[in-house]
């Protein structure tokens, strides 16, 4: 009799668990979500041919697997020499996607190698994320405050903080306190809306890793001795990279693709069907209720296997059953932070390309490190991909707001969000007010799991979920951890390795983003 696997959400981590279900085992998967949407955190929004992701995108993984899988949905580009091949510890080889070298300009379905830069938006001034220690950073900064920076970190490096209890302590470890406060503290508490001492260190271990002062130093002498054309770049830490690839029309693309993968394999994707409620026997889960959002009939699912990508507070209140104390008490204090983004047409961009004169400046993303607006980070379409933006000469840009459903912020119209966000623009010098020729509001809930609230405990919700023994948490809400896209596929990935190999342990499942390299289950 064949199995049936029942996956929650159709996102990066769903649609991949589904994927190697169908292409390595004999289970059926069946994709709920609740949306209309395909690709989660990771969609692309299409507003009148001009189209801009959730939250900007690289796809960049130290994990030649997940590179593989990208490339094997969607073919890289073709290069000059005629072939499409990826260079990484002085090494070739070429991109597992067939016979195909498609050109951009004839085909949609495409990754394309895109040239990275990330800066900070401080003083009115673009500075290089990570900071760098260039003569042009010196002189936007000032010598005072370059000093001050320079005898912070020797401190820090002296007498550094012992057992780091939080991130603001993290922080200061890496970076001394006074870049710290330059150019961390104010960004990262507009995302969070707590102190960072609030915050547990693990974010910054998760999220920044090995990166500090030292690392950025050795960095630049590297671009000294040559550039860096490697996509893969597995030397570098993340906040590094200087190629990824991206699909042609946005990262939503990808998964739209896979989706569709999906269903020519035999799965099933129901989209607008809301999870009521799971029936368990024991520590199995037998089967769980879903909600069809147009119909409003309520519909039983049965299965072998459970994928969830759902919000962990939300599985726990769903599950029935004598739940512990202390594992209601802990989901129930885990907290979120949402995000308003507020996308605008505009004309012109002031901020131009320092190398190539009157051209549009080049950052995929900029940091608003500014004290004096709310606005956390402003991402450039044009820049992710050139084919995102209907008329090539306007600027479509996505500023990010972050903020709590239970925030006046939240409660605003669009067309307050809208004009909010032209006014912090013109603000900073970024465009004139008539600059703006259209706009889109996109809210979305439960962004970011958030590291504080009741999460110093949550390892007792993870035993508590290990007794399940055919529940499989996955992604980044269904983990509740800072999850990229590729951790999230990764992690589905390992759950399926675990089904074929018969392991019940998932403690592999959760190292996905804990190590420099991720754990991966050999076969």
């Amino acid at each position: 009799m064949a199995r049936t696997a029942i996956i929650i959400g159709a996102g990066p981590a769903g649609l991949t668990a589904a994927y190697e279900l169908l292409t390595r085992t004999d289970i059926k998967p069946i994709i709920l979500e609740k949306s209309p949407f395909i690709g989660g955190l990771a969609r692309t929004l299409n507003h009148h041919g001009n189209r801009i992701d959730i939250g900007p995108h690289r796809f960049f993984s130290k994990s030649d697997r997940v590179m593989d899988r990208w490339a094997e949905i969607l073919p890289l580009q073709a290069t000059p020499e005629g072939q499409a091949t990826v260079t990484y510890h002085r090494q070739s080889r070429a991109v597992a996607n067939g016979s195909e070298r498609p050109d951009p300009a004839t085909t949609d379905r495409v990754l394309l190698i895109r040239p990275r830069t990330t800066r900070i938006y401080f003083l009115r001034k673009l500075f290089n994320y990570p900071i760098q220690l260039t003569k042009e950073t010196l002189l936007k900064l000032g010598f005072m405050r370059v000093l001050r920076i320079g005898m912070s970190y020797l401190r820090s490096l002296l007498f550094p903080i012992r057992h780091e209890k939080n991130l603001e302590e993290f922080f200061i470890n890496r970076f001394g306190r006074e870049l710290y406060l330059t150019f961390f503290k104010s960004y990262t508490e507009k995302v969070w809306g707590v102190p960072c001492t609030q915050i547990d260190a693990s974010w910054g271990a998760q999220r920044i890793k090995g990166l500090s002062i030292i690392k950025t130093i050795q960095h630049f002498l590297e671009q000294i001795k040559g550039s860096n054309k490697d996509l893969s770049q597995k030397k570098m830490e993340t906040s590094l990279v200087e190629q990824f690839l991206y699909p042609k029309l946005g990262a939503g693309q990808m998964w739209e693709e896979l989706a569709a993968k999906v269903l020519a394999l035999g799965g099933e994707i129901r989209t607008q069907h809301e999870v009521a409620g799971f029936t368990t026997s024991g520590f199995q889960v037998q089967g769980l209720k879903a909600l069809d959002l147009t119909t409003r009939q309520v519909h039983d699912f049965a299965g072998d296997f459970f994928f969830s990508s759902m919000p962990i507070q939300e599985l726990i209140a769903k599950m029935d059953g004598t739940i512990p104390e202390n594992v209601l008490e802990i989901s129930q204090g885990l907290q979120y932070r949402d995000m308003i983004l507020v996308s605008i047409l505009l004309k012109n961009f002031r901020l131009k390309d320092e190398k190539g004169g009157s051209g549009l400046v080049r950052d995929n993303w900029i940091y608003i490190q500014e004290h004096d607006v709310i606005m956390g980070r402003l991402q450039i379409a044009n820049n992710m991909s050139p084919y995102m933006v209907k008329d090539p000469s306007q600027i479509w840009v996505g500023l990010e707001y972050f903020c709590y459903q239970s925030d006046p912020l939240w409660a605003k119209t669009d067309e307050e969000l809208a004009q909010l966000g032209i006014q912090e623009m013109v603000k900073m010098g970024l465009i004139e007010k008539d600059d703006a020729l259209d706009h889109l509001v996109t809210r979305v809930e439960k962004t970011y799991p958030a590291y504080f609230g009741t999460y110093n405990r949550f390892q007792e919700i993870i035993d508590y979920l290990e007794k399940f023994s055919n529940l499989f948490p996955i992604g980044r809400n269904g983990m509740h951890k800072y999850n990229n896209q590729d951790h999230s596929m990764l992690t589905a990935m390992v759950a399926v390795d675990n089904i074929v190999a018969g392991l019940k342990d998932k403690t592999n499942l959760w190292e996905v983003n804990t190590e420099e390299e991720y754990q991966e289950t050999k076969e």
